[in-house]
């Protein structure tokens, strides 16, 4: 299996510079934005009904910049819609967006760090102040459209596997390379690897792992193999794109669901996100680091509850919340609001 090289750019270490490790310190609370898969029809009607002065104006100034009938897509577009990659991650990464800033406004949310599980750390990266959210709109939008070409070109799938290492995952995908390209695309917990790949060697895959113990498979849907080397071809193409976009160093740190590190600049941050398109997603490592770092608060900020439950069984006695409904947003406001201090 031939998986990027993880090593960060010419110049950057792994460890965060002083006054990034200074801020992580400070702050218990690790926000944690969902990636492609974590959609849903109407994922935003609550959020614009109930906290419309904050989300109307986001989405309209999102709507603008795309070209794109945000509000429309993400309060009452179909699962079909959302289905399309250049049309869900534009939506997801608003959605997210929105939801932060409801936090941010009205519960006076501050998290001590931030990340975001592959798509997601767009969305961590405008919460950290190194991407404008337009900009980082603009720069899914774009990503959306590449990922969505290659799967024309390709025909390609991913899958999860539950309940088997991910050595053993990573030897299915070896032993499978005569049906074609598979990789390991996502580490999201110990008893859960996705892989990715094209379609007759993610399903050899598959049958591979189910002999060896696996407790079953379960076929993604997603619009394209991500996260696997069917990518690369797009990352000079992306490269040209990001450097049209200007990145700040990081005023809340930021871990990187590339390295599971943290990112040590804005420079830094531009070079993940190209190789992100080839990289496996290291959420084990994400959630490893965070509690090396003494997190043990987390919310999952955007739709889904994926990532919650994730951080829920890595690591241990961990208090997690999530936002997927209003219920959920409403509550956070209210801890958030009453207890400031703690959160800071």
């Amino acid at each position: 299996m031939m998986l990027p090289s993880t090593a960060p750019p010419a110049g950057a270490g792994t460890d965060p510079p002083a006054a990034a490790r200074t801020t992580r310190a400070s702050g218990p609370v690790l926000a944690m934005f969902p990636g492609q898969g974590s959609q849903r029809p109407g994922m935003a009607r609550d959020l614009v009904r109930r906290h419309g002065s904050v989300a109307v104006p986001l989405l309209e100034r999102a709507e603008r910049a795309l070209g794109l009938p945000l509000t429309e897509i993400c309060t009452s577009g179909t699962a079909e819609e959302l289905a399309a990659t250049d049309i869900t991650q534009p939506a997801l990464v608003a959605t997210s967006l929105v939801v932060y800033e409801v936090l941010r406004h009205e519960g006076r949310f501050a998290p001590g760090a931030v990340t975001g599980h592959s798509l997601g750390e767009y969305t961590a990266l405008v919460a950290a102040g190194v991407l404008d959210p337009l900009d980082a709109l603009r720069l899914v939008q774009v990503r959306g459209r590449l990922m969505a070409a290659v799967s024309e070109r390709t025909p390609g799938g991913m899958a999860a596997v539950i309940g088997l290492d991910a050595a053993k995952v990573e030897a299915a995908c070896r032993d499978a390379s005569g049906h074609g390209l598979v990789e390991v695309a996502n580490y999201n917990e110990q008893g859960q690897t996705v892989v990715s790949g094209e379609a007759p060697a993610v399903a050899a895959v598959c049958e591979l792992v189910r002999a060896r113990g696996a407790e079953r498979t379960v076929a993604l849907p997603v619009g394209a193999p991500f996260h696997c080397s069917l990518m690369s071809g797009l990352e000079d193409e992306f490269a040209a794109e990001l450097g049209r976009f200007r990145f700040t160093d990081p005023h809340t740190p930021v871990l990187s669901s590339v390295t599971g590190e943290w990112i040590v600049s804005g420079e830094h941050a531009r070079e993940l996100l190209r190789r992100q398109l080839a990289s496996p997603v290291r959420w084990v490592d994400v959630l490893h680091t965070a509690r090396a770092d003494g997190f043990t608060h987390f919310v999952e900020v955007g739709p889904g509850r994926v990532l919650s439950a994730l951080t829920r069984r890595t690591v241990p006695g961990a208090t997690v919340r999530s936002t997927n409904d209003a219920r959920r947003v409403a509550a956070l406001i209210d801890e958030t609001s009453h207890r400031e201090k703690d959160i800071r």
